[in-house]
């Protein structure tokens, strides 16, 4: 039998992430109802490699075993939630119902005074990475094991993401989906418009509006076209200029999705 201890506030925090409703905890939550992963990934519509997927990653956030495998039987074995995982289900559930309170007072007060509710998703994701697009999905294709995700920014321009297809899976990620894509600063070249860099599948047009010189290469925070801010690094001895046109590359393996549903 795995012995379990409660539940930190800091682990509890990182495990339940800024989504309760993470698909992660709905894979949990039906270990605990069915007795089985297989059943389990099979209710949650995802692949059992993905369900496993999703018990090791909230298993390492919350620093404890969360599910324990059984053995024999007349079922042959199965699997049950710890004491520890039925504690994390029981925090989800308390918060699922204060978020749900309280984004409506802040949708009923906006509403009121501006008649426009604010973009709220992402405000609890703290990360390193510097760039944070709001996205829609435009388009989702195999390739090989991963999956390529293009996305669409409010100007039209568009982006490509590639995650594992698991990844995808515990998203549940669809066309119309809005998403946030993240990338790390150090991921992203400034080059001088138009852009060279052609064997990279992301480059977004903007405007140089802040820079940072550096005898290594200078930090750039480039207006894309769709008014976002994106930070990336240019080449040493480029010497851009604030307002002058210039283009950001990155790969498409370099973007880290997050979605608030």
């Amino acid at each position: 039998m795995t012995t379990s201890s409660p539940l930190s506030g800091s682990a509890l925090a990182g495990a339940l992430g800024h989504e309760v409703a993470d698909k992660r905890l709905d894979i949990l939550r039906r270990i605990g109802q069915v007795g089985s992963i297989s059943e389990a990934a099979r209710g949650a519509d995802v692949s059992y490699k993905a369900a496993w997927q999703a018990i090791d990653t909230l298993t390492n956030l919350a620093g404890a075993p969360l599910v324990e495998r059984t053995v024999g039987g007349s079922g042959g074995g199965g699997a049950q939630l710890t004491a520890t995982g039925r504690q994390l289900l029981d925090a989800a559930d308390t918060l699922a119902a204060l978020r749900h309170q309280a984004l409506a007072q802040v949708a009923q007060r906006s509403d009121a005074q501006t008649g426009v509710v604010p973009r709220l998703a992402g405000l609890g994701l703290r990360t390193s990475m510097r760039n944070q697009l709001p996205c829609q999905v435009l388009a989702l294709q195999r390739a090989g094991r991963a999956m390529q995700v293009r996305l669409g920014l409010s100007d039209g321009s568009t982006l490509v993401s590639r995650i594992t297809r698991e990844s995808a899976e515990l998203l549940s990620l669809a066309v119309g989906n809005e998403v946030l894509a993240l990338a790390k600063a150090t991921a992203v070249a400034v080059v001088a418009a138009p852009a060279k860099a052609a064997t990279l599948p992301n480059r977004l047009h903007g405007t140089v509006a802040r820079l940072a010189r550096s005898t290594a290469g200078d930090e750039v925070v480039l207006t894309l076209a769709c008014g976002l801010q994106m930070v990336g690094f240019a080449a040493a001895g480029l010497q851009l200029k604030v307002g002058q046109a210039a283009v950001v590359v990155f790969d498409d393996a370099a973007v880290v999705l997050a979605i608030d549903s």
